[in-house]
């Protein structure tokens, strides 16, 4: 069998976080390595949800001194309070202010687009990025990936071949000899994500969640933004055995954002909330519409000998998929050192590490959590709307959090392995 290499020459299908911090992390391991990354988008995607940063992604990005720079880019939330047509409030679930134990408003809830900001920054001078391109296909050999791209590029050897190419990823379909669709769980709630450039908060750093029937949300987000700006939200549900609606919804999504807006139109029509004609107008005029559903992958494997999935291509799972993605990013980085560039091997060693973690937080339970929090009928709604203004108006919430604290129960972290990682120069 050949020796490794010096450094490794890496390819990475997909420009977003997971793609990120894996390179990020490679080059503190391999400081010569060469990491070419295709994005088949004509731009970084820097739109979409706030996300957050959970578990053992906090001591990663504290490892990669990142946290400060995380910490001044948060939405600066504060808390979650739910309301009513008129818009006030019943139950508020507040920020714990302890990263250890988070609740729905994270330590680091912070956009999309500034925490990919944050990642890129550290190595935009140090990988080359060819946009407006995808994997076509590849052929592994005994000590390298021949990958052949779609548009235009030439055919290329690289060590390895990373798929960070999301919850539709080809690679997967190709790796797993399947079709793309094939290990999406979808959950049955669809979203969109748009800037309102106005404070419709009215100054207030609490974030507002109201529900009607039928498993329809509306989400006010603060943005840090001084111009004075909100993130709003749409969000629907259907349960399993509504094919109907889930089929017409998802033939939505695929249709395109202009399809999309008219089946929220439609959809929210009738919404009781005060605000909602005000919120339906600035989706129209906003500048980065984006919509996608929640959907887990539930990969059975995530490598192949050197081709490997990150991030949501292999183990996508809303709610905490932007830690796993940093998590898995951090982690085949450190693999790959600790197997000194074996690359089938450390391959093998991120899947051990990283499959049981990221399929122990894939539970169907999630599924019926978002559809109890959004419930469909009138009934459910009273149902939910009281038990929230029972625990937060018993302070049940903010009990248990500190028994959580002083009990030392932190949320469930990954066994990191201590990889021999190289000092930073200063």
């Amino acid at each position: 069998m050949a020796s490794p290499p010096a450094s490794p020459n890496v390819l990475i299908s997909g420009f977003g976080i997971a793609s990120t911090v894996f390179a990020a992390t490679l080059l503190r391991a391999y400081p010569n390595a060469t990491i070419t990354i295709v994005e088949r988008d004509p731009a970084m995607r820097l739109t979409g949800a706030s996300v957050d940063i959970r578990s053992s992604a906090v001591d990663i990005i504290k490892w990669m001194s990142h946290e400060p720079a995380i910490r001044a880019k948060t939405t600066k939330e504060t808390g979650v309070e739910f309301v009513d047509d008129a818009g006030k409030s019943f139950a508020t679930l507040m920020a714990t202010g302890n990263d250890n134990i988070q609740t729905m408003t994270s330590e680091y809830e912070i956009f999309r687009g500034d925490l990919a900001r944050i990642f890129w920054k550290e190595i935009e001078d140090r990988v080359t990025v060819i946009f407006s391109e995808t994997v076509e296909s590849y052929v592994q050999k005994m000590d390298s990936v021949l990958v052949s791209f779609a548009n235009g590029k030439a055919a290329a050897s690289y060590d390895l071949l990373v798929a960070a190419d999301g919850l539709g990823s080809k690679i997967r379909g190709m790796m797993l000899g399947t079709s793309v669709g094939q290990h999406i769980h979808d959950e049955g709630v669809y979203a969109s994500f748009f800037v309102i450039e106005k404070d419709l908060l009215n100054g207030s750093k609490l974030a507002k969640w109201y529900n009607t029937t039928g498993g329809r949300a509306i989400f006010l987000r603060p943005d840090p933004d001084p111009r004075g700006r909100t993130r709003g939200h749409f969000m629907n549900s259907a349960w399993p055995s509504d094919t109907a609606a889930r089929a017409k919804i998802n033939a939505a999504l695929r249709a395109g954002n202009e399809a999309y807006m008219q089946l929220v139109e439609e959809t929210f029509a009738d919404v009781g909330f005060h605000q909602t004609p005000e919120i339906l107008a600035a989706m129209r005029s906003t500048p980065d519409f984006y919509a996608s559903k929640f959907a887990q992958v539930r990969a059975p494997r995530i490598q192949d000998g050197r081709v490997v999935l990150l991030g949501d291509a292999g183990y996508a799972c809303p709610g905490i998929g932007t830690s796993l993605a940093i998590m898995g990013g951090h982690i085949l980085a450190g693999e790959l050192l600790q197997h000194n560039l074996d690359v089938p091997a450390a391959a093998k060693a991120y899947e051990d590490l990283m499959l049981p973690y990221a399929k122990s937080e894939q539970s169907t339970l999630g599924d019926y959590a978002m559809q109890m929090l959004n419930p469909q009928s009138a009934w459910g709604l009273w149902v939910r709307n009281t038990v929230l203004w029972a625990v937060t108006a018993a302070k049940i919430d903010r009990v248990a959090v500190w028994m959580m604290g002083w009990l030392g129960l932190e949320e469930k972290k990954i066994k990191m392995p201590v990889y021999p990682w190289p000092e930073v120069k200063a």
